[in-house]
């Protein structure tokens, strides 16, 4: 007879060809070779499917610790978070706005590999009970669509493959499939994840999908889908096939929109937002809910994660991202500190009539603080668990961030650092400061005999160097000083806020769009409000406070941060272009007055003069040229 083989990718390689597909490289032969697994050994025992499966979730693309958008997944170095492409935070390796780097690849040989799984595990059908292979068809179908999630995301219309494809069975010239239109893969997408929410069980473990977790990913892969519908202006025809390739037809939206919603009420009660100490009017509590919902896996919000343990998987996002006063043995440190765009998001902090941070007085002069602290302490909890704020404390520590002293007088106030003309440098008059990363700080001897150092553990020791913005990203991170890929905390892939914000964003552009067989604007309503209640931000009123769709955009951006999930938003929402044109953030520098014994901060912005621009391009990213190459059919993206 003639054996079956799980294909030579398992111990071997898989060889690429055509349009990102594998293909069997070596015949079949009557005697099976040595280092082949047989499917017999796979798919005839539950411990060899298992195995096969585990396999598949380890190689399913997910932008977490490992990934950064100058790298791709699963990379050792994460010094460019994708939130310092986004505007959310800046590092020293993100020097300009990016195209990231694409996954074509990756997908279509995880592709590959489950449609193996889903043709192959029927012919053992009679060694297991119905429920368990439908359970499992249903689980294929689920890592499918978020793999083709993920190429549509990036590339909008791309060959739906949904068999194998083995050469020479197949000729070289029928393996070149052409692109699907963008609609038809965005509906491929729908319909693997209804073919999942009906067939998946309802629990499963951790790391692992269910009917839930699909549904989840429907809800967050239609709201893309409908965004696309109704903000994409980019058009592109495949000649040949004439299909649309890159964008949908607007009248498409209201149909995406609505299959969001009914996805995300299927949540609905099965998970709920973290709230595990949590007190109404106690700010505290608050923000201790906050920063554990990142750590407690017992947590009723998380609904698919990624777990890491050291030393078998470990990654390194606490080397790379604590406060300086941090560091390890690495050297690496602040490789995601927020800007203060992001920073004035919040509720609860003094706003100018510009709606930015208010740090000068009616007359011009810099408003002084007992601390650093000070001006934050109405903030919103939630910032503080999302962001690490100059003087607060983390791992035990005050977080000392300080731009220099300021040794000038402070009769009559203190005047802005900055005159007109001045937008590198600060002058070094009157400012006691640390000019070099490798000089020693020499304490300064302050009038009342004391001695402080000028810049403090975590602030910027190197004025043009270190993207040192006052904020530290604290989501996520560890409170020790950390080891280079010795960290193993679980990554929250999704979790039910993110499904509240899906719901509330599909309901609200439903409601904008005249839909009335629900009442969508109550919906979305309701939902913003069980994330801002939690948040402990300033609650809605009414549905009437739901003035634009900007309101939940701005939600959004506030409960996601640093979960590499606004970057997307941003480029669905098609607003990245506009955020980012030829823009430099802006930074915090808080300084001592010597004199006044107060802090005063200063905001302006990165003394690295680094510009941030978006290439209207990258709305769809560029397919890999030996893809093309490869595979005549395959239509590249427009201005590449």
């Amino acid at each position: 007879m003639k054996y079956k083989r799980i294909k030579e990718y398992i111990l071997i390689g898989a060889t690429l060809f055509a349009s990102g597909l594998n293909f069997q490289s070596c015949q079949d032969l009557d005697i099976p070779p040595m280092n082949i697994i047989q499917d017999e050994e796979v798919f005839g025992t539950e411990e060899g499917i298992m195995s096969y499966m585990a396999r598949l979730y380890s190689q399913m693309l997910i932008e977490d610790f490992r990934y950064s958008p100058d790298q791709g997944f699963n990379h050792f170095w994460l010094r460019m978070p994708l939130s310092t492409i986004s505007g959310e935070s800046l590092s020293l390796t993100a020097g300009q706005a990016i195209m990231e780097v694409g996954c074509w690849t990756e997908a279509y040989k995880l592709i590959r590999d489950v449609n193996y799984f889903m043709e192959t595990l029927p012919e053992y059908t009679s060694l297991y009970e119905d429920i368990y292979i439908e359970n499992l068809m249903g689980e294929a179908r689920f890592i499918r669509a978020w793999t083709y999630y993920q190429l549509a995301k990036r590339y909008g219309g791309v060959p739906i493959v949904d068999k194998v494809i083995n050469y020479p069975q197949v000729s070289i010239e029928d393996s070149q499939l052409p692109r699907n239109s963008e609609e038809e893969t965005w509906d491929f997408i729908s319909e693997d994840l209804d073919y999942a929410i009906r067939y998946m069980g309802e629990t499963s473990v951790s790391g692992r999908g269910n009917r839930y977790v699909a549904a989840g990913l429907k809800s967050r892969a239609m709201l893309y889908a409908g965004s696309i519908a109704k903000y994409n202006s980019t058009i592109l025809f495949d000649d040949k096939t004439r299909a649309r390739l890159c964008g949908i037809s607007a009248d498409k939206a209201t149909d995406y929109f609505t299959q969001s919603v009914e996805a995300a009420k299927l949540l609905e009660s099965k998970y709920s937002l973290y709230m595990s100490g949590w007190k109404a009017d106690d700010k505290e509590s608050q923000y201790e809910n906050y920063v554990n919902l990142y750590f407690d896996e017992s947590s009723p919000e998380n609904i698919l994660v990624k777990t890491y343990k050291y030393p078998e998987s470990a990654h390194g996002y606490d080397a790379y991202c604590v406060p300086r006063q941090f560091v390890g043995p690495s050297g690496y440190s602040c490789r995601n500190c927020p800007t203060v765009e992001f920073v004035e998001m919040f509720d609860g902090i003094e706003k100018d009539e510009n709606g930015q941070l208010k740090t000068l007085d009616e007359n011009g002069n810099y408003i002084l603080f007992n601390s650093t602290m000070e001006y934050f302490e109405n903030a919103e909890p939630r910032l503080r668990g999302a962001v690490i704020l100059p003087g607060d404390y983390f791992g035990g520590e005050s977080i000392e961030v300080r731009r220099g002293i300021y040794i000038g007088s402070v009769e009559g106030g203190i005047p802005s650092l900055l005159p007109p003309g001045w937008t590198s440098v600060y002058p070094s008059e009157n400012i006691v400061s640390t000019p070099t990363p490798s000089s020693e700080q020499i304490p300064y001897q302050l009038p009342d005999g004391s001695y402080m150092n000028p810049c403090g553990l975590s602030g910027n020791f190197n004025a043009g160097s270190d993207p040192n913005a006052g904020f530290f990203a604290r989501k996520y991170l560890v409170q020790t000083y950390p080891l280079e890929n010795h960290s193993d905390q679980t990554w929250i892939e999704m979790r039910y806020a993110e499904i509240l914000l899906n719901r509330a964003e599909a309901a609200y552009e439903l409601h904008l769009a005249g839909e009335t067989g629900s009442n969508y604007l109550q919906d979305a309503f309701e939902c913003i409000n069980l994330i801002r209640n939690r948040a402990g931000a300033d609650m809605l009123n009414t549905p009437a406070d739901l003035t634009s769709i900007e309101v939940i955009q701005r939600e959004r951006r506030k409960e996601l941060a640093f979960e590499n999930k606004t970057y997307w938003d941003l480029k669905r929402w098609r607003i990245i272009d506009r955020e980012q044109r030829s823009t430099t953030y802006r930074i915090l520098n808080p300084f001592y007055a010597a004199h006044a014994g107060k802090y005063f901060l200063d905001v302006r912005t990165d003394e690295r003069n680094v510009r941030y621009t978006f290439d209207t391009r990258w709305y769809y990213q560029q397919i890999p040229v030996e893809e093309i190459q490869k595979n005549s059919n395959i239509v590249q993206n427009p201005g590449y």
